[in-house]
């Protein structure tokens, strides 16, 4: 066999069941290879897209994404997203083709191990034949150990060459152990002697919680400490239906929430990793004394500040260990849970700050609420970055299987294509996009892969006809924020054009309703929402011009 016959048959013994990217020279054979052993081949518009829907694919089902593209300029395309991808800590295996080794002149050639190691991108290179199984086994191997995107570069005339060997592939799985990390007893008194010597305890959990399946020994060991639950920004909306859930710890916290963190005496962190914006800079809990659950060795704050106690463990097994230590001590603590903070956390999420709204626009709070109300609960949600997500990020509440939200990289554009993935990841359930128009802009190309494929995904773009953050910025420092301002086509039509269903809305009343048609027949939709630039979100009214209301 060919050396692409064996590359297509490594990979579908690691499990591969989806490919994401677009076909060229340096990866066809490999992708017919493929097609033929009964992997689904997703043709995307851009490489970087591809990248983006392994992206989300990977953060939904915690296996390696796979995205592929050709050599040189398809790799090239690849750099946000693999940026992106690797700030997640998604495990990612890129294979991407490389030009000729016996051709230096290749009009696509591309130092691509260098380029990889700027994109914060592991680099293997398929080199001869005989290393065709190391490579790839590595490549998953890495993937996964050190959750980031690896790319697997195999040169197009080693791909032609002979496979000799016969032997069946070993996966990567043979390589790995998944024994959890159980909790120091030392270290574990240590953080129980804290915890109970508290008055005001918050519990922050993050997406490592939610892996490990914390949620069970999270509810108790709350409710025997009276704490408060809050989460990071990846594991929004997780365990929202308790009674004393607070919502995002963090710059999308409400103001109810950083009131009361205010007096918080000790915090819980749970496989968080408590960076800056959860724990805004620091001004979060300035009284508060810090015990740190996490399986990796150490994980440092933000600031570059330690946990009194760092207790490394699986999140499962150190919440209860943890809880059941201050069971047989009988330690029970009121806490925050009394009636005086129920009836505060009854409205946290009303934002009555009053705004004029422009003719023919809505204000996009009371959208997300209705959205909210209107998609059901296991429908999946996901939400973008820029100026739009001071709206999404605080205003739904509702739990779903699967929430995600972007900020990675800091960069717009990305969370669509992560969106297409995680859709495609959860069986086709379907899921709720909303983002700002500048992001859907940069991919709306990819709307028409969504309706080659059938995706049912819903896409409401909070068009503000504007690149809001860096319009707000201006505004607050006496500048010209029209500079900001870029108008945009009716979206709804574009998408119409594309062979989906679409939407213009100006008010509530018609998002309500194209939501509920989508909701009654998911499938491609987008509706163009106009939403008011008067309506500052909450984070920027705080970052921006002081104002916490």
């Amino acid at each position: 066999m060919k050396v692409y016959q064996r590359l297509a048959g490594a990979f579908a013994a690691e499990g591969v069941s989806h490919v994401f990217g677009i076909m060229g020279d340096g990866n066809m054979y490999w992708m017919h290879e493929l097609d033929k052993l009964g992997v689904k081949m997703l043709e995307v518009r851009h490489e970087g897209a591809g990248l983006g829907m392994a992206d989300g694919w990977a953060r939904v089902t915690r296996n390696p994404g796979v995205a592929t593209a050709t050599c040189g300029p398809g790799v090239s395309q690849l750099a946000t997203a693999l940026l992106t991808a690797s700030r997640a800590e998604s495990p990612l295996v890129a294979f991407v083709g490389e030009h000729p080794t016996n051709d230096a002149e290749y009009n696509q050639r591309l130092d691509q191990a260098r380029f990889a190691a700027g994109c914060e991108t592991g680099f293997i290179r398929v080199a001869t034949p005989d290393g065709v199984d190391d490579a790839v086994r590595k490549a998953f191997y890495l993937a996964r150990l050190e959750s980031r995107p690896i790319m697997l570069s195999a040169p197009m005339d080693v791909q032609q060459m002979e496979f000799d060997d016969d032997e069946p592939y070993k996966p990567s799985s043979t390589l790995l152990s998944s024994r959890a990390v159980h909790p120091d007893p030392a270290t574990l008194k240590q953080a129980a002697d804290i915890i109970a010597g508290s008055r005001k305890p918050v519990i922050i959990v993050g997406r490592g919680a939610m892996w490990s399946g914390a949620g069970d020994a999270v509810r108790k060991l709350g409710e025997r400490i009276g704490a408060l639950i809050a989460t990071s920004l990846m594991a929004k909306t997780w365990l929202s239906d308790e009674e004393y859930h607070v919502g995002i710890s963090g710059t999308y916290g409400t103001r109810t929430s950083m009131q009361l963190f205010e007096e918080a005496d000790c915090v819980i962190a749970v496989g968080a990793s408590m960076n800056r914006f959860t724990t805004e800079h620091g001004y979060l809990y300035p009284k508060a004394r810090y015990v740190h659950l996490d399986s990796k060795p150490h994980v440092m704050m933000s600031g570059g500040r330690a946990a009194d106690c760092y207790l490394q463990s699986d999140a499962r097994a150190g919440v209860e260990a943890l809880e059941s230590l201050l069971a047989r001590r009988s330690v029970k603590l009121t806490g925050y849970r009394t009636p005086e903070v129920k009836a505060r956390l009854a409205h946290q999420f009303e934002d009555r700050t009053e705004f004029p709204i422009e003719a023919g626009s809505v204000d996009p709070r009371r959208v997300c609420l209705a959205l909210d109300e209107i998609v059901p609960p296991d429908f999946g949600l996901y939400t973008g970055s820029g100026a739009t997500a001071g709206f999404a990020n605080i205003l739904f509440s509702r739990r779903r299987p699967v929430v995600l939200a972007s900020h990675f990289f800091g960069c717009i554009g990305q969370m669509m294509p992560a969106a297409m993935g995680a859709v495609v990841a959860a069986g086709n359930n379907p899921g709720l996009l909303v983002d700002g128009d500048a992001s859907i802009m940069m991919h709306l190309a990819e709307f028409e892969t969504m309706v080659r494929y059938d995706m049912p995904l819903l896409i409401v773009v909070m068009n503000n006809q504007a690149l809001g953050s860096e319009y707000y910025k201006l505004d607050v420092h006496k500048m010209k924020a029209e500079l900001a301002t870029i108008p945009t086509p009716d979206l709804g039509a574009v998408a119409k054009a594309f062979g989906g269903r679409g939407r213009l809305a100006r008010s509530v009343e018609e998002v309500r309703a194209a939501t509920a048609e989508w909701v009654a027949k998911p499938g491609p939709m987008m509706i163009d929402l106009r939403i008011s630039r008067n309506v500052l979100p909450l984070p920027y009214r705080r970052i921006h011009y002081g104002k916490d209301e």
